[in-house]
């Protein structure tokens, strides 16, 4: 962050380069804030447009590493550089992650909702193109992943380990 102003109440609020207000305190694998100063891991930049193939590899490392907030990120990356046309697989994808990610924090509820969600959308997309490996993604296996994940999370709401229930995105 390259600067700091004052937001409402006399408060100080992160700006970035460009003066839009954005966190700058450091966050951990599963994207929560930690106090400054605290080691935290090194976030995904924004805003990188990416083939397709490489947005599918780079959020299934992130996966694979238990950072399924990160790997929405680039599944947002996508949906928001790439073509019209493509837009809901994208969100979709990236409501997997967020959904994942919220299951590893303990809120079941929210992931299991999320879960669901995204399955649908990619699902929806998936019927609409007639599409069912887009870039060699496994949407068969990834609803089934998804679905099964939520009554995982309903059933016991123990935080799940993200690196351990992360999905393989083209089925391998």
């Amino acid at each position: 962050m390259d600067h700091v102003s004052e937001g409402g109440g006399g408060r100080a609020r992160d700006r970035d380069a460009e003066g839009r207000a954005r966190n700058a305190r450091p966050r951990d694998g599963l994207g929560r804030p930690l106090p400054y100063g605290a080691p935290g891991v090194e976030r995904q930049p924004e805003g990188v447009v990416r083939s397709p193939r490489e947005t599918v590899q780079e959020a299934q490392a992130l996966l694979d590493a238990g950072r399924p907030f990160h790997a929405h990120e680039v599944f947002e990356d996508a949906w928001k550089s790439g073509p019209d046309g493509e837009r809901e697989l994208w969100r979709g994808l990236a409501q997997l992650a967020v959904g994942l990610t919220h299951a590893a924090r303990g809120n079941a509820t929210g992931g299991a909702r999320l879960l669901r969600r995204g399955a649908r959308a990619v699902e929806a997309w998936s019927a609409e193109t007639g599409q069912d490996r887009p870039y060699d993604l496994d949407v068969t296996g990834l609803m089934a992943w998804a679905r099964a994940s939520a009554g995982t999370v309903e059933g016991d709401p123990a935080p799940l380990d993200a690196r351990a229930c992360a999905p393989r995105l083209r089925g391998e």
